[in-house]
């Protein structure tokens, strides 16, 4: 800030000049001290100048008594599982109230690596939406998968150098953390003096000793309360998540109490588009934590205040002198439905609508990046055993997986997909390098009926993912998505019957947010007449081939136990 804007915005304040705007009649909520002030607020070049009785100002905005909290700040999300290029994004998410997300890339990064963030880098630079970025710990997330590119302790140096890299992302291959080895224990030392996320489900005892000891200091991956209590007393902040296939919102909320809320904060980590428009972003989740019920006021500090001060953001989480305006108003805070969203004191949302076009830079989108091997239906093949074979359980409403040993129905001596028992075909196909590279296995819990699904959205290494009721189809599906360059299909007698192309590098539309929104509704909406069962069925398949969450996962490798950190031969 210029010396000329502090000295502006000190005469606003000290009641010498007008502000630009004055909101009068505004039941502010206080994140500091818990209470709601009944006030006006002074706004000058996009920073609130006092809380008071403010009057003289070129524009006035008399709320009436809505209330005015600050624009949400979400602490841990993935903008890639939205499935929309980040200018879309934006421009659904913020007038909804949330002006601050806090983003590793991950997802872009295991297939582009170091490009992925120069290019939303540089698509965001001019957005109504503060993006900070933690440079991305685990590309790949484990050495069971083969991404599109690495990130060594020598990259993620190179991105401190960027603007908004406020650390460490999410640290996912715990066992290699747990074991002390050095490729990754050198990524944590480049960032030992900035902030560094966790993610290590199911982790207790010594082992969550030994993975805190090493700096780490959140995780978002907590299940049950038992999980979180243990991790909160062993100091670590407790991200609390509400996306569209992890929901433990429920599951969580006991852990906050007066004592501990200061470390807790909301979250979405994986939320679809459709999500965003059927339900919400951040607001959906303050929702969800006030039904539940929280205090309304705490569930807004957990969701904006504690971010702000857990990662250091400076001038955001609080509608206070000092602070930019970014705000957004309700009429009620039970229902808390945004109502004006402002950022830097511009009004960007009303009513859950944009009041802005993006601009965006001329910036070449990163797409052609689907790579197979041609494909026959015998490469596809898996062969029967005389024993008992391994399936991945979907475990509804998590990203979790159960390991059961199940008698396989074989036909011609290979195995094949039953759809009585729920047990279906899954194969994962390189899709980088043309490596031929084709992890086979079994899944059960998706319900699958006919027919056949794809996507090149798949944690983290983002191969082909397909599932189906017959190889026949299986195959087809993979060959829709690589023709369209990457996206979701569904294929039934070897036809495409839905698909939803992802070009930007093969996880993200290139449509507006409404039409890919719309798409993805058809898409899911078919599944569900296919028999489908999880509610977000395409969030729910792309965490099938993530083998850093418990207990078995499939990648381009093979079958991964993930307790046992090996591949099933």
């Amino acid at each position: 800030m210029s010396l000329k804007t502090i000295k502006k915005i000190l005469s606003v304040a000290r009641g010498e000049q007008p502000a630009d705007m004055v909101i009068t009649n505004a039941k502010v909520i206080n994140v500091f001290n818990g209470q709601i002030e009944e006030s006006n607020i002074a706004i000058v070049d996009g920073h609130i100048a006092g809380i008071g009785d403010y009057t003289e100002a070129r524009a006035v905005s008399d709320l009436m008594g809505k209330y005015v909290a600050p624009g949400f700040i979400n602490g841990h999300v993935h903008i890639e599982s939205s499935m929309v290029d980040v200018p879309e994004y934006s421009r659904a998410i913020v007038p909804r109230g949330t002006t601050g997300v806090v983003t590793d890339l991950h997802e872009l990064a295991n297939v582009l690596g170091k490009k992925a963030l120069e290019y939303v880098a540089a698509v965001s630079s001019h957005l109504p939406l503060d993006i900070y970025f933690m440079a991305p710990s685990c590309v790949p997330s484990s050495r069971f998968e083969t991404s599109g590119a690495g990130l060594d302790a020598g990259d993620l140096t190179e991105l401190l150098k960027m603007e908004n890299i406020l650390g460490l992302g999410e640290v996912m291959d715990y066992p290699a953390v747990i074991n002390g080895e050095e490729r990754l224990l050198g990524k944590i030392e480049t960032f030992q003096d900035r902030i560094i996320d966790g993610h290590a489900p199911g982790i207790t005892g010594n082992d969550l000793n030994a993975y805190i000891a090493a700096g780490i200091r959140s995780d978002h991956e907590c299940v049950t309360l038992e999980e979180a209590r243990e991790k909160l007393a062993r100091g670590m902040y407790i991200m609390i998540r509400e996306g569209s296939n992890e929901k433990n919102l429920e599951a969580l909320l006991p852990l906050v109490n007066d004592q501990n809320y200061k470390r807790c904060m909301l979250v979405t980590d994986d939320r679809t588009i459709r999500d965003i428009f059927r339900e919400g972003d951040m607001d959906w989740v303050v929702y969800r934590a006030i039904k539940l019920g929280m205090d309304p006021v705490r569930a807004i500090q957990m969701a904006t205040i504690n971010t702000a001060e857990y990662f250091g953001l400076k001038k955001v989480g609080a509608v206070a002198p000092g602070y930019y305006a970014n705000i957004v108003t309700f009429t009620d805070l039970q229902s808390m439905e945004p109502e004006d969203v402002l950022f830097h004191g511009y009004l960007i949302g009303r009513n859950k609508e944009a009041n802005f076009t993006p601009r965006v830079d001329p910036v070449s989108r990163p797409v052609a990046t689907v790579n197979i091997k041609p494909l026959k239906m015998k490469d596809l093949e898996l062969k029967a055993e005389d024993k008992d074979f391994p399936v991945v359980n979907i475990v509804p409403g998590q990203i979790t997986t159960k390991k059961t040993m199940e008698k396989a129905k074989t036909e011609d001596g290979l195995i094949v997909a039953d759809t009585e028992r729920d047990l279906l075909k899954m194969v994962v196909v390189e899709r980088h390098f043309a490596s031929g590279n084709i992890g086979r296995g079994l899944v059960k819990g998706l319900g699958l009926r006919k027919g056949a699904v794809a996507c090149s959205v798949a944690h983290d290494a983002h191969n082909i993912i397909a599932i189906g009721t017959n190889d026949g189809d299986i195959l087809a599906a993979v060959k829709a998505i690589a023709n369209m360059q990457g996206g979701l299909v569904m294929v039934l007698k070897g036809e495409v019957i839905g698909s939803l192309p992802l070009p930007v590098g093969g996880l993200l539309s290139v449509e507006t947010a409404e039409d890919t929104a719309g798409q993805l509704d058809d898409m899911e909406t078919l599944l569900k007449v296919m028999g489908v069962k999880p509610e977000s069925p395409f969030s729910a398949i792309s965490f099938l081939a993530l083998p850093v969450i418990p207990e078995m996962r499939i990648t381009d490798q093979g079958i991964v136990d993930v307790a046992e950190q090996k591949i099933i031969e």
